[in-house]
């Protein structure tokens, strides 16, 4: 009996001591691991708006949350002050494993998809996670999209609103798909894109 309250005392100390030093660490790293993302994030906008030089996060109203996507953030992108276009931060919940988000850059001048970067994922090695590989982003740069936006094809696209599904990763080859549909969407309806024919 006294050996079973000794190892449980033993237990409860190292559990205790094993619990300070995880939320020490947690202390310690949580600063530095903010500025990477934040600095990731930054990174991210400047290759979707290669012509932009400022980003000003602004607070926008009426984010939309539909079909498990959801609209983060927007951030008008700028050169020497004059606007340029907008970077829109997309969530979707819908990959194959899990969330994916996205930014995605879209011309003011134009109203076209200037780029797209994976922010997060965590697809399937070699397959959903190639979905960050500059081939399959590209698909979606410089088109004049209309209707209902882009589409995933296994037949290789022959439009320019199709894209073509990564092998094997069509459930991941529609979920980003559909979050750069939100943003585009979302610059047409509340960001003065004009209608989306």
């Amino acid at each position: 009996m006294k050996q079973m309250i000794k190892n449980t005392l033993i237990l409860a100390a190292i559990t205790l001591i094993a619990g300070v030093l995880l939320g020490f660490v947690f202390e310690i790293t949580k600063e530095p691991i903010a500025k990477a993302k934040e600095a990731a994030k930054k990174e991210a906008y400047q290759k979707v708006m290669a012509d932009a030089n400022e980003f000003d996060s602004k607070e926008y109203e009426d984010f939309i949350y539909k079909d498990g996507i959801v609209i983060d953030e927007v951030v008008e992108a700028k050169k020497d002050d004059a606007l340029k276009g907008y970077v829109i931060t997309v969530t979707t919940n819908n990959g194959y494993g899990g969330a994916i988000q996205i930014a995605v850059g879209i011309s003011s001048e134009t109203s076209q998809v200037k780029g797209v970067e994976v922010l997060s994922i965590s697809e399937t090695a070699g397959l959903g996670m190639n979905a960050q590989k500059e081939e399959f982003r590209s698909q979606y740069v410089d088109k004049e999209i209309s209707g209902s936006g882009y589409v995933v094809t296994k037949n290789g696209a022959q439009t320019p609103a199709e894209i073509d599904a990564i092998s094997g990763a069509t459930i991941t080859s529609k979920a980003v798909t559909d979050a750069v549909n939100m943003a585009v969407a979302y610059y047409h309806l509340e960001l003065g894109g004009g209608a989306n024919e």
